[in-house]
């Protein structure tokens, strides 16, 4: 996995494992998911808010480690609320 990709795992809607990874490219989160291990990584259009907040959780554990800038928070929280109002970040 490269440095620019954080990847995590949950549990879809209809209980399938899923793998979900987000490559930063530029100043935007691109999010990819599969079912499967040996599955093909398919992009993410309209990811859900939870794989939000779990990027979000993921960035400030790397600024802790200043493996990021701290303005990528900012940037990934203002996304949030943008689309998804109604979420507490």
């Amino acid at each position: 996995m490269a440095k620019a990709e954080i990847s995590w795992k949950r549990r879809a809607e209809t209980g399938e494992r899923l793998e979900v990874y987000a490559h930063h490219v530029g100043n935007r989160w691109i999010f990819y998911a599969r079912e499967r291990r040996l599955g093909q990584w398919q992009i993410v259009a309209n990811p859900p808010l939870e794989d939000w907040l779990e990027l979000l959780d993921a960035i400030r554990r790397r600024i802790n480690r200043r493996l990021l800038r701290p303005e990528e928070e900012a940037r990934v929280k203002k996304t949030i609320i943008e689309r998804f109002p109604e979420a507490k970040v």
